[in-house]
């Protein structure tokens, strides 16, 4: 059985697959810098939730990636976390 980076980079090589994975960076980046943070505070996703008003299912769905959330609910996310949300345009 292989391990899913081996399946990951195998599956970039198709250029299609690769744009589109490339198309949602940002959004797989937010996810994980919510996940780190989250782990790195010790803090349970209920936790979370009491100090965000924000659902533990929405926590959940954000961290799996079947939920987007609008930019407030980030906003509201980066308080509960301690931490000062900040959004950057960067050139390509």
């Amino acid at each position: 059985m292989s391990k899913y980076s081996d399946y990951k980079k195998k599956a970039l090589q198709n250029p299609e697959a690769k744009a589109e994975y490339d198309a949602l960076q940002p959004e797989y980046d937010i996810i994980q810098a919510m996940i780190d943070a989250r782990n790195t505070l010790n803090m349970t996703q209920q936790e979370l939730s009491a100090r965000t008003g924000i659902t533990q299912a929405d926590i959940s769905r954000i961290e799996n990636g079947t939920r987007n959330p609008s930019l407030n609910m980030v906003k509201k996310l980066a308080q509960g976390l301690g931490m000062e949300l900040k959004l950057e345009f960067v050139p390509k």
